[in-house]
């Protein structure tokens, strides 16, 4: 979903007050009169900060997708997070700034360590958790896809090792047993000691 922050802002010229125009008093001048653009868009940002209820359609529509976003955002990344268990780092998330004054989370990230094991059967049970942990959320993205699938490459990998390692130890059994007794009792010579 993209959000736009291009929607139109209504500002109109008010009564304001200029702290730095202040009466013989020394008490600060209230006048009326128009502001420049900048002012008053400064203006009227420190009030929407002050009362989020006064935003116009367009802002509270751009407010309503930055808070679905930031909700859909922040449980994805926790979803990595619970499948990864121990593979998996803290969520760091991008921010955009709403009408409103607020910051909404409108992306995020997660680091996934995708480790060997010390054992073909270690390595394979952390590629299976990498791809949990990928593709655990409901709507996984490319780059979930991507890790996942090198985590399937990575348990593949693992898979023919383990099948290596093992036709190894079937045949050292084989040889083992096939090889040719070197000792033989009818060759051999016997002497006999008499008294």
């Amino acid at each position: 979903m993209q959000v736009s922050m291009n929607a139109p802002y209504q500002v109109t010229s008010a009564t304001y007050v200029n702290p730095s125009n202040k009466d013989e008093s020394g008490d600060v001048a209230v006048k009326n009169g128009t502001k420049s653009d900048e002012e008053k868009n400064s203006q009227k940002s420190q009030e929407k900060k002050q009362n989020p209820n006064e935003l116009n359609d367009d802002e509270k529509r751009i407010v309503t997708e930055l808070q679905a976003r930031d909700t859909e955002v922040r449980a994805h990344e926790a979803a990595h997070q619970a499948a990864g268990g121990g593979l998996t780092g803290g969520a760091s998330f991008s921010y955009q700034k709403g009408p409103d004054g607020r910051m909404y989370a409108i992306g995020g990230e997660v680091s996934i360590a995708t480790k060997g094991g010390s054992t073909p059967q270690e390595t394979i049970a952390n590629a299976r958790q990498v791809q949990a942990a990928a593709m655990a959320p409901a709507n996984p993205s490319g780059q979930d896809y991507a890790v996942a699938t090198s985590a399937k490459v990575m348990e593949m990998k693992a898979q023919q090792e383990l099948i290596k390692e093992q036709q190894e130890k079937i045949n050292g059994a084989k040889e083992y047993h096939s090889t040719p007794n070197n000792y033989d009792d009818s060759n051999s010579n016997s002497l006999n000691i008499s008294a």
